[in-house]
Formats: C-alpha cells, sequence, structure tokens
C-alpha cells in the first residue's frame, strides 16, 4: 500500500525534528561548558588580582612596619642630637662669656707675671747662691719673654709658673757642678756641691781648700781638711760615682724666727 504524500512528509518532519532535538541539546551543552569555563577562567583571574592586592598589601604592611621602626630609631637619635645641640650651646655661651673676659683677664695677668718675675728676682738675690749665673739667666729670658707680642700669655704664663717651679724644686736636689770662686782675691776653680737649701760647699780640685756658705752672714767659711775630703765624697756621691752613703757635712743651723 503506498502512502500518501502527505504521510510522506509527515515522517521526514519526525525524523528531522527527532535528529534536531538531539543536535540543539548538544549546543546547548556546548555552550554551558564554554560558559563555564569562562567562568572558571573569571574566577581564576578574580583569585589573581587578589592575590596580588594581598601580596601588595603585605609588602606595604611590612613597609609601614619598618617605616615605623626607623622613626622611632630618628625620635630617639633627634632627642639625643637635640640634648647634644643643648650642651653645645651653653658651651657656647660659655666661650662668649670668656672671649668677652678675656680682655679684662690678660689686663689682669700681665701686671700679675710682672710681679712674679720681680719677686722670682728677689728671692734668688736672697737666697743661698747656687747655679747663680743660670738662675739670674732665666729670669732676664723671661723678661724678654714677656715683652714678646708672638708669644700668648697662656705661654708666658706657664713660663712664668715652671721657673718657680724649678726654684721650688732645688730645695729638694743634690748637685754638683764646676765654677768659679774668688779666693784670697784670686779667681779659682772649684766644685760645688749643693744638698737642697741647707749646706752649699766647696772644694778646690787639689782638695786643699774648702768651704762651706754661711746664710746669715752671707760670706763662705773655710773648712779644714777633713771636711774638705767628706766633701770630696759628697760629690762622687752627687755625680752618681758612688753609691749613697752617710757623709759629715757641715750643715748652717737653722735660722732663728
Amino acid at each position: 500500500m503506498r502512502g500518501t504524500p502527505q504521510s510522506a512528509a509527515l515522517l521526514a518532519g519526525v525524523l528531522a525534528g527527532a535528529i534536531a532535538a538531539p543536535l540543539a541539546y548538544g549546543q546547548r551543552v556546548q555552550d554551558v561548558i564554554a560558559a563555564e569555563e569562562r567562568r572558571i577562567q573569571q574566577a581564576q583571574e578574580n583569585q589573581d588580582r587578589i592575590d596580588a592586592i594581598v601580596e601588595t598589601t603585605r609588602s606595604r604592611f611590612d613597609e609601614y612596619q619598618a617605616l615605623l621602626k626607623e622613626i622611632e630609631g630618628l625620635e630617639v637619635y633627634n632627642g639625643l642630637v637635640q640634648r647634644q645641640i643643648d650642651d653645645q650651646e651653653r658651651q657656647l655661651a660659655d666661650l662668649r662669656s670668656s672671649i668677652d673676659n678675656v680682655s679684662v683677664v690678660e689686663r689682669q695677668i700681665l701686671p700679675l707675671m710682672t710681679r712674679m718675675i720681680a719677686g722670682l728676682e728677689q728671692f734668688i738675690e736672697l737666697d743661698v747662691p747656687f747655679l747663680l749665673e743660670q738662675r739670674q739667666a732665666r729670669v732676664e729670658n723671661l723678661r724678654r719673654l714677656l715683652a714678646r707680642s708672638d708669644v700668648s700669655t697662656a705661654e708666658q704664663f706657664r713660663n712664668v709658673i715652671e721657673a718657680w717651679q724649678i726654684e721650688n724644686d732645688y730645695g729638694s736636689t743634690i748637685e754638683a757642678y764646676t765654677g768659679e770662686l774668688q779666693i784670697d782675691g784670686t779667681n779659682r776653680e772649684v766644685d760645688f756641691l749643693k744638698i737642697g737649701r741647707v749646706a752649699f760647699m766647696y772644694v778646690t780640685p787639689d782638695g786643699r781648700l774648702a768651704g762651706v756658705w754661711d746664710q746669715r752672714s752671707r760670706q763662705w767659711q773655710p773648712l779644714g781638711g777633713a771636711e774638705a775630703e767628706e766633701i770630696r765624697r759628697g760629690l762622687r756621691v752627687a755625680r752618681g760615682q758612688t753609691t749613697p752613703e752617710l757623709l759629715l757635712l757641715p750643715v748652717a743651723p737653722p735660722e732663728e724666727g
């Protein structure tokens, strides 16, 4: 039995619909999969951006923490520097005050040094006359030094004090030296022995003449042969030619007050 054209067409339509239905479903699945992939890709991109933001935030936070520590250190340093500046300002104020007063100090110290030199000269004249030329030359050098404009006041004052210190040290030293002395109107070479300021003696190289200085009469007093030999022994001790030993030397009695 042959079908009619309408039946054939109907059958063809049913078959076409049956075939088109799976094709349309498959297209929708592909669309869903593609959409999901785009969503996943978008989510991954979003996560990457979030990770980058987190990393940047962490880096900025670390920088912030480091900056806070640096600021704290700078505050401590600034406090220390400020204290140093305050101290320097105080020193500067003291220095300005000293500069303002330096002319006054110089006007006061120059007359003082002049009096000290004059006093030193007088002291030497009245003292036991040991190393007399050397000590008088020191006084003259001080006077010349005081007249020099190229020497600072501090250096001048230091030299004056040093000269007085030398005179003070003479009182505790033993010295032996060779010089000339007028004996019975004749200049003779003699060996002088000084023991502090308590004994000042001489003996000729041959040991025949000897004497001791009498500070009260300010004259030389002659000594005998035994005393001359003691002086010669004292000279050897003072010159380091023998070990220290007990010496029986004439010593002037202390002056009455």
